[in-house]
């Protein structure tokens, strides 16, 4: 049981487990989670950290996108910003690459969903290791994690 999912049960928010075999030579993790779950890549959303210099932002986004840095820079309304060392993400977060879920990481961090979770009833995000995902609504996260909802990708 991942702190992941122990929150979901303690908040009472609906969702679904999902585990899978996950093959250390997969080159994305995302991707290999929307295969093995046989769910589109767009409703499958990766978890990344970014830095601005003061703080450390969360940034959920489908798998099969790119963060677009400057976009999220505006959306915190920093001047400038770059991907999170590694290291200070598992440190931050509590779970390591590949496995970082948005859902009880040991620091609560600004958080930024990209806008298209909204089109969807419900989407998938790490719980917390590699090979399992928890289905959620976009809404049931974004509220949990008090997340803001914008463009975050590039076009």
């Amino acid at each position: 049981m991942t702190p992941a999912i122990k929150l979901a049960k303690k908040l009472k928010i609906s969702h679904q487990i999902y585990e899978y075999q996950h093959d250390p030579k997969a080159e994305s993790y995302g991707l290999e989670a929307s295969e093995k779950l046989g769910v589109i890549p767009d409703r499958v959303f990766k978890t990344l950290v970014a830095n601005t210099g003061q703080e450390l932002v969360v940034a959920i986004l489908p798998v099969n996108q790119k963060l677009d840095l400057k976009r999220v820079a505006k959306a915190v309304k920093a001047k400038k910003v770059s991907m999170a060392e590694p290291k200070l993400v598992e440190k931050t977060t509590g779970y390591v690459l590949g496995g970082v879920s948005p859902l009880g990481q040991k620091k609560r961090l600004k958080t930024l969903i990209h806008q298209t979770a909204a089109d969807f009833e419900s989407i998938f995000v790490s719980a917390g290791k590699r090979g399992l995902e928890i289905e959620l609504s976009a809404q049931d996260l974004q509220k949990t994690l008090n997340a803001d909802i914008c463009q975050i990708i590039t076009s």
